[in-house]
């Protein structure tokens, strides 16, 4: 089946003007100088006869601590550096149409539904290539082995979302549920995606060195308050055991929460529990509000939109990538605004020079914050490959020095309510879909999702999803309460397309796969984006009269 899809595909789509598979993928060079910007920042957010859009909001925010980089004014400027105001994303100007026209909706499902992360007989071949075969193209250090992540996840899920082998054993990871980030991440725009999470062995094990399931949930009950800044659900747990008051009532009882107290100025402070509960005592587990451990790991897979005998959309077997993030280093609040500091001082001094992207394809990019970026992407063939450092590249900027940021990432404060929902939001997207996921609400009790709709008149950032627009706005461009209503109860009504349009996402996203043009961009486009600028001049306008605030 995978020869006849490859040979169908290739003929159809031909092989492509621009390939990164022949070229040293490691090799220290940008062809976009500004591959740091997102295309999302080239919305062009003026409208005609009406306000203006405003989707930068949901990035470019008043910041909470430690992230100082405040940018709200991005909101209202297109603040670009001299090499920047030239949009090099070409693959979203690209009329896609005959590639549509030409593949057949059965040759892309089949295509989607065969996994390329895992071979039939259960064995994963990029994990084999990287440690057994690895190719000289691949090698970004010339060393002669793979010095970067090698995939260990089994995507075998138990009934608390950890990842288990087939004898049962933790591979350490686990899933988290979440709600989409507004925009691009939601499906109706071209892919699902998953996020998992693991904790370095200290976290994972009890105070005599050895693996304990309940220590390692209970740390990651503390990383989710700490994160989110709030009391977190969790089952009864003997805290004389743990020696940890977390539920912070004074006394070592029974917990069913913990509680996020943590003011070391007031000398009010969190611990860990287990070996990390003795390593922290030693200064070398370090903990703090909106922060990580160190040595904290995420793994993120982005796929294709499967469709169902019964019309449902759902994630696909084949990943579009395999991404993979690691924090390296600690950087305490003091550090985290002198960063900042320099940072607008540099854009002050020198408004034409950009940040250079720092590291390589085996040990990622760097985001200046302490954490690693690095990943897998689709060969011309369907298999996985590293990503090249300039397709690396766009990693450290939306994972970098933007508002919205808490300590490199977005998932984390977005995981679903440990006290309401199932498995307590630990559970990956094959064990149970979004169906019937309330939307989140922003703290003002507002939907997010409708305020984003209301904000930008779609649900993407370039207002190109005329699926939505139909579906929620009437003919005179205002939304329509009953979606709305709809919407509050479920948010498949509004981030899942319907399997004509992700049946053709899917063919949009395949001609780029054939190129290897993600250089030029990875967003499935139907048509060639309108709302989007080919050029930019100094100062420029967004035509938003008023920041918002995302938080």
């Amino acid at each position: 089946m995978r020869t006849i899809i490859l040979a169908i595909t290739t003929a159809l789509f031909g092989s492509g003007a621009v390939s990164a598979e022949p070229e040293n993928l490691g090799r220290l060079y940008l062809s976009n100088p500004a591959a740091v910007t997102p295309p999302q920042c080239y919305t062009k957010t003026e409208n005609k006869n009406a306000p203006a859009s405003n989707p930068c909001y949901v990035c470019h925010t008043d910041s909470r601590a430690p992230n100082f980089t405040n940018d709200l004014d991005l909101q209202l400027l297109y603040d670009f550096a001299e090499p920047a105001r030239t949009n090099r994303w070409h693959n979203l100007f690209k009329d896609r149409s005959e590639y549509l026209a030409e593949v057949s909706d059965e040759q892309i499902l089949g295509y989607v539904r065969e996994s390329n992360y895992r071979a039939p007989d259960g064995s994963v071949p990029l994990r084999e290539k990287l440690r057994e075969n690895l190719p000289a193209h691949w090698d970004g250090n010339g060393n002669g082995r793979w010095d970067g992540y090698v995939p260990d996840v089994q995507f075998n899920f138990d009934s608390a979302g950890f990842d288990r082998d087939a004898d049962g054993g933790y591979s350490g990871w686990r899933a988290l549920a979440y709600t989409p980030f507004p925009g691009t991440f939601f499906p109706t725009n071209g892919s699902t995606d998953d996020v998992l999470i693991r904790l370095p062995a200290i976290y994972r094990n009890s105070e005599q060195g050895e693996f304990d399931v309940e220590v390692y949930r209970i740390n990651l009950a503390i990383v989710e308050a700490l994160i989110k800044r709030a009391d977190i659900a969790i089952d009864p747990v003997d805290e004389e055991k743990l020696k940890v008051d977390l539920d912070k009532n004074g006394e070592l009882a029974t917990a069913t929460q913990i509680t996020y107290d943590w003011a070391p100025l007031e000398q009010r402070h969190m611990s860990y529990v287990g070996e990390a509960r003795l390593a922290q005592q030693r200064k070398e587990a370090p903990l703090s509000a909106g922060s990580y451990p160190l040595g904290t790991e995420f793994l993120h897979s982005v796929r294709y939109l499967d469709v169902d005998t019964n019309g449902e959309v759902s994630m696909a077997a084949r990943m579009k990538e395999l991404r993979y993030a690691r924090k390296v280093r600690w950087v305490t609040y003091f550090q985290h605004r002198e960063l900042a500091a320099d940072e607008l001082k540099d854009a002050h001094d020198f408004p034409d020079r950009l940040e250079p992207v720092i590291g390589d394809i085996e040990r990622g990019v760097s985001n200046r914050r302490g954490w690693r970026y690095s990943g897998f992407i689709e060969d011309r063939h369907g298999g996985l490959r590293p990503q090249s450092y300039e397709e690396l590249a766009t990693c450290s900027g939306c994972h970098g020095a933007i508002g919205a940021n808490v300590d490199g990432g977005f998932a984390m404060t977005r995981k679903l309510d440990a006290g309401k929902s199932f498995q307590r939001g630990w559970y990956h997207w094959n064990q149970k879909s979004l169906a019937g996921t309330p939307e989140p609400l922003r703290a003002d009790g507002e939907g997010e999702y409708a305020y984003y709709l209301k904000q930008v008149g779609n649900a993407d950032e370039y207002r190109s999803n005329s699926e939505v627009r139909a579906r929620f706005f009437d003919s005179e461009g205002a939304l329509k309460s009953a979606m709305l209503d709809r919407l509050a109860g479920d948010i498949n009504v509004l981030i899942m397309p319907t399997p004509r349009r992700a049946l053709d996402l899917n063919k949009a996203y395949r001609a780029i796969v054939v190129e290897q043009s993600f250089r030029e961009g990875r967003d499935a486009v139907l048509s060639p984006r309108d709302n989007l600028l080919r050029e930019l001049t100094e100062g420029q306008e967004t035509g938003v009269q008023r920041a918002l605030s995302y938080f």
